[in-house]
């Protein structure tokens, strides 16, 4: 087989969504799966929706086209603020889009007229993530203005918690939330459909016994593709954690000592550590790097340490028996890692059960991990 590779278990995708699905829809909130760490693979966006979502979400407009293009024919809705370049595109692809600005918001609505259909828009609040967002004070202007724009229809709110400042959302700010969700219904009548309460790093929100108010869809990519929460890194209860796996090749071996670097190199050159003495340690290469993912975001196999890496090789060390040249090695991702190897152009991906499994329900094996009920 050809290496650098991810190879893809679908079946395990399904299951992971499916298993969420299940739990959330208890609480009354469905799931959007977020595709945007796949790039929009059309392969594990089906996956997702045959585990049951209820549709799909993207940040980027030309993963979006992939999935169309692809026969995708799911409600798709762009999770990051269109740009004012990309309206045409957005309204054209996309049933709805998050929206935060009244410019943008304005030429959708422009675009959607030319192009005679109506575009739905979800309004992100800034609830303490400090990323994207309306202040929670100026939410209701907004909302009654964008119900009085032809082109668009206010379709819900929805907030982001855990990514730019890793705060994992509390139940005051759900809370919140929900409030903030009637009031833009008392003002501009029962127009929100949608209050998005957040993504993955909700899990253990939504399914704590906490009263869910008015939320009714979460975001999920990450905890579908990795079975992991996303703030702490633990394993969800009756979860897949390795439906992906990064396979690389050796290249070299080299049992040489390795010594102290004494001096400083250029810094147009390659970056130059300083390492301790490892000579009892066999050095392995890699034919991969940092273009290709996140070294640092890879799970060493069993009797190895990560030494370090360059843009196209990985250094690993081990007191163990030593790998041949052109044998393989397999690695676990975390989220980062995952993204970029995805979108390494020279990473092959394989996919494994493309079709739907009889049995959907095995749980993966021992391990660490947060029991979702």
């Amino acid at each position: 087989m050809n290496c650098p590779r991810i190879e893809v278990d679908l079946h395990k995708i399904r299951h992971n969504t499916q298993t969420i699905v299940e739990r959330l829809k208890r609480r009354g909130i469905r799931v959007t799966a977020v595709t945007k760490a796949t790039c929009g693979h059309p392969a594990i966006a089906q996956a997702m929706l045959d585990g049951g979502a209820a549709g799909l979400a993207e940040a980027r407009l030309s993963n979006v086209k992939r999935l169309r293009q692809a026969g995708v024919t799911c409600p798709i809705t762009l999770i990051r603020t269109p740009m004012l370049s990309q309206v045409n595109d957005v309204v054209q692809v996309c049933d709805a889009s998050y929206n935060t600005e009244m410019s943008v918001i304005a030429a959708l609505a422009a675009a959607a007229l030319r192009q005679n259909t109506v575009h739905g828009i979800i309004l992100m609040v800034e609830m303490g993530d400090l990323r994207e967002g309306i202040m929670p004070q100026d939410l209701g202007d907004l909302a009654r203005r964008v119900v009085d724009m032809p082109g668009v229809a206010l379709k819900g709110i929805g907030a982001n918690f855990a990514c730019l400042s890793g705060i994992a959302p509390a139940a005051a700010k759900m809370r919140a939330l929900s409030v903030l969700a009637n009031d833009v219904g008392g003002q501009c009548g029962p127009f929100i459909e949608t209050v998005s309460g957040g993504n993955s790093a909700n899990l253990p929100w939504a399914t704590g016994g906490h009263a869910t108010g008015r939320i009714n869809d979460l975001r999920i990519g990450e905890a579908i593709l990795l079975g992991v929460d996303p703030v702490t890194g633990d394993q969800i209860g009756g979860m897949y954690r390795d439906a992906f796996t990064l396979v690389a090749e050796v290249i070299e071996t080299d049992a040489k000592s390795v010594h102290p670097v004494v001096g400083n190199a250029d810094h147009t050159l390659a970056r130059i550590r300083r390492v301790p003495d490892i000579s009892k340690i066999t050095r392995i290469i890699l034919a991969i790097g940092h273009q290709d993912t996140d070294a640092a975001g890879l799970s060493m196999p069993a009797g190895t340490t990560l030494i370090g890496a360059t843009s196209d090789h990985l250094v690993i060390g081990t007191c163990d028996a030593t790998p041949c040249v052109g044998s393989e090695m397999r690695f676990r991702m975390n989220y980062s890692a995952l993204m970029r190897a995805m979108a390494a152009p020279d990473i092959q991906i394989n996919r494994r059960n493309d079709r739907p499994a009889t049995n959907a329900h095995k749980v993966h094996g021992p391990g660490k991990h947060l029991t979702l009920v």
